[in-house]
């Protein structure tokens, strides 16, 4: 039974000696933070596509195709931004497989494919199954992915930056505590709010990106789920004991 006091008397000896041997040192102490945000941004991508034998009745399809499905979608969503991302044309040539083998290729001309896209970017969410019910009367649907705008970014700035330091501040004062160091003793030299910008996950309750889809005449509203992102941060400091 005395061995077990004078044991457990030496251990609580060893904090303030241990303390005392580790006046000056320098600790790395890293904190970090994820902050799960509601998506309310969209970025939806339709496409146009049309081929003819003659070049220029391809190009005057998409280009009337594509001024219609543009129209249409900013009579449903006018606050949406708009911007063409590609517009394309090359030939087509008929096929060689007929010919036997050892014989030279003859490509020969067969029509003209053109195709234009057009990105949508909205944070009308709540209307965005009715624009893209109407785009798809007249552009086929290549994909739509949802993430956070950046007025949300800005909301959330110092949300996450508070939760960052806050679990920086937590771990440092648990190893204080655990060398038997006082808060009083702490000084920190730096702090580096790493990944405070460009840190985001995205996670999406439904596929991100959609496979193209045929335009028909008449197309019922998709449904979406918009989804989350997280907004992460590290915070790493490096602090010396008095």
């Amino acid at each position: 039974m005395k061995k077990v006091i004078l044991l457990a008397g030496s251990l609580l000896f060893a904090f303030p000696v241990c303390g005392q041997s580790l006046t000056g040192a320098v600790v790395t102490v890293t904190g970090s933070a994820e902050l799960k945000i509601d998506n309310d941004q969209a970025t939806v991508s339709f496409f146009v596509e049309e081929q003819d034998k003659d070049k220029a009745a391809a190009a005057s399809r998409v280009n009337q195709k594509m001024k219609a499905g543009t129209e249409a979608i900013r009579k449903e969503d006018p606050q949406a931004l708009l911007s063409t991302k590609g517009y394309y044309s090359y030939p087509v040539y008929s096929d060689d497989a007929a010919i036997p083998p050892g014989q030279p290729r003859k490509r020969v001309l067969t029509g003209w494919r053109t195709g234009q896209y057009l990105e949508v970017r909205t944070v009308n969410l709540k209307q965005l199954p009715a624009t893209a019910a109407a785009a798809q009367k007249i552009m086929a649907l290549n994909g739509v992915q949802f993430g956070l705008s950046d007025a949300a970014i800005a909301r959330a700035e110092k949300e996450r930056i508070q939760a960052g330091y806050r679990n920086f501040s937590e771990k440092l004062g648990a190893i204080t505590e655990t060398i038997g160091k006082h808060t009083s003793d702490v000084v920190i030299d730096s702090l580096d709010f790493d990944g405070a910008v460009n840190e985001i996950q995205r996670y999406a309750v439904a596929p991100v990106m959609l496979k193209a889809s045929r335009v028909e005449a008449t197309v019922s509203e998709p449904s979406f789920e918009p989804g989350i992102t997280a907004l992460t941060i590290r915070v790493t400091g490096k602090v010396h004991f008095k």
